[in-house]
Parts: structure tokens; C-alpha cells; sequence
């Protein structure tokens, strides 16, 4: 399953959301060559969050392979900024697309409860948690980790108490058939969250790299114990789906608010 879009307008032109994703996208670009070697690498070697290398669990000149002819070793300086720099690095096509989509399709509500400023804020916060409890979870790992998916599972835990009943409109493949339905957020936020963590828990007794679910979960949580704090009442008060107070029968005034998919 894959979200689409949701049935949720917005009243902010969600400036943070827009911005993020510009950086993110720059950082592919730029800084990690679109994906190719040897910049990819280099990002992976400079810019990841290693948290062996991070908290000194993992010795000082210890060789990392990266691909069939680069190889990152690891030093002894501090590295406590890549808590922030990982999160605008990705390691693939599908890893950046994907976190992006997801972003762009919770974001913007997301942000609409809390204003640029907040939101800003809060996604920082959010993704630091996710990288704080990964790193908890594996203090001796010495495989780089990158990606937004921690900041933005923030997001999607800030998203879930705030918009529970709107329905989220997903892709789903089955073989070769290729269907749309739309289920609640709730539903589908919480179905996303539980995979998380059966997968976090699954994977605790391995030692080899994969996704870093534990961040996905710590982003989560983080986001939906935030969210209180960060929203404000009065930007909220105003969206027809807030709570448990959705819609069921549209308004004129709601048909004409501008619907940014």
C-alpha cells in the first residue's frame, strides 16, 4: 500500500514543508551525485550517522566497505552533527522518492496546525529522537544511517491525533492488478506504525544492514507526544477534520478551499 493523497485541505502554503523537501532534493543532487559513486559514497562516509563512530563504540581506522571499490574508515573526531546531516541524505532513487511523497502528502496539514516556525522546529526535534533511539537501540553499529523517514515518521505520529478520520487515499498492488481505496488515518497511520515496530522487534538479533525501523518508531512517538505542544489551538480550530470532528456532509465553504495534493 502506498498513500496517494489525503481529504484534507489546507489554509498555510506550507513554506517548511516545501523548503525540506527542496533540501533534500539538493542534497541528492549535490552533494550525493544523484545517486552515483563516488559521491554517493563520500556522503555515506561524511555525512551518515554512524553510531559506532558517533559514541566510540567502534575503533578508530575501522574499514567500511561502501560498494565494490570504496571503502569509508572510520575516525575519531566528533560526529555528533550527523545526527542533523543524515537526515537530509538518502541512499537510493525509491529511498528519496519515497520519504518526499510521504512528506508531501502529511506535511502540509501537519504543518497548517502548527505554522512554519513550529513545524520547522518540530520536524528537527522529531528527527533527532528517531536517530537518538536508533543509535540506542545499536550503539556498536557501524553501518551509516541516512534518510528523512524518521523526521517524517514524526510527522505522521503528529498527523494520526490530529486528523484521525480523514480518509487517506492508497495505492495497492496485487500482482498485476492495481487498485485505489481510502481508509482512515487512523487506520492507515497505525497500520504503518505497527509494521514499524513488529519489524524493529524482528530485526533486533540482526547484525546486518536494512532499515533503521527503531528511528521510524522514535520518530513516531516523538511526534505524537509533541504535537500538543507544537500545534496551535487557533490555526487548528479553523480545519473542518481536526479530531474526531470530520465532516461528513461538505459545506459550500469547504468545496472552496484550495486543495494542494
Amino acid at each position: 500500500m502506498f498513500p496517494i493523497r489525503d481529504d484534507n485541505p489546507t489554509f498555510l502554503t506550507p513554506y517548511t514543508t516545501y523548503g525540506v523537501i527542496a533540501l533534500n532534493v539538493l542534497a541528492w543532487a549535490f552533494l550525493q551525485g544523484f545517486g552515483s559513486d563516488p559521491a554517493l559514497a563520500r556522503s555515506l562516509c561524511n555525512l551518515a550517522l554512524i553510531p559506532g563512530e558517533m559514541l566510540h563504540t567502534v575503533a578508530a581506522g575501522t574499514q567500511i566497505p561502501l560498494g565494490p571499490n570504496t571503502v569509508c574508515v572510520l575516525g575519531d573526531a566528533n560526529t555528533w552533527h550527523t545526527a542533523v546531516t543524515s537526515m537530509f541524505m538518502h541512499g537510493s532513487w525509491m529511498h528519496i522518492i519515497g520519504n518526499m511523497w510521504f512528506l508531501w502528502v502529511f506535511g502540509d496539514n501537519v504543518e497548517d496546525a502548527m505554522g512554519s516556525v513550529r513545524f520547522a522546529i518540530f520536524y528537527i526535534v522529531c528527527g533527532l529522537a528517531a536517530a537518538a533511539l536508533q543509535v540506542f537501540a545499536d550503539p556498536t553499529s557501524a553501518i551509516p544511517m541516512v534518510g528523512a523517514s524518521g523526521a517524517i515518521g514524526g510527522v505522521m505520529g503528529a498527523y494520526i491525533l490530529l486528523y484521525p478520520r480523514v480518509n487517506v487515499h492508497m495505492l495497492l498492488f496485487l500482482g498485476f492488478f492495481v487498485t485505489t481505496f481510502a481508509m482512515p488515518a487512523l487506520f492507515m497511520l497505525g497500520y504503518w506504525f505497527a509494521v514499524q515496530l513488529i519489524s524493529g522487534l524482528a530485526s533486533a538479533s540482526s547484525s546486518g544492514g536494512g532499515v533503521a525501523f527503531w528511528a521510524h518508531v522514535g520518530g513516531f512517538v516523538t511526534g505524537a507526544a509533541l504535537v500538543y505542544l507544537f500545534r496551535k489551538p487557533e490555526l487548528l480550530a479553523r480545519h473542518p477534520n481536526h479530531g474526531w470532528n470530520k465532516r461528513d456532509n461538505q459545506s459550500r465553504a469547504w468545496r472552496k478551499i484550495n486543495r494542494r495534493w
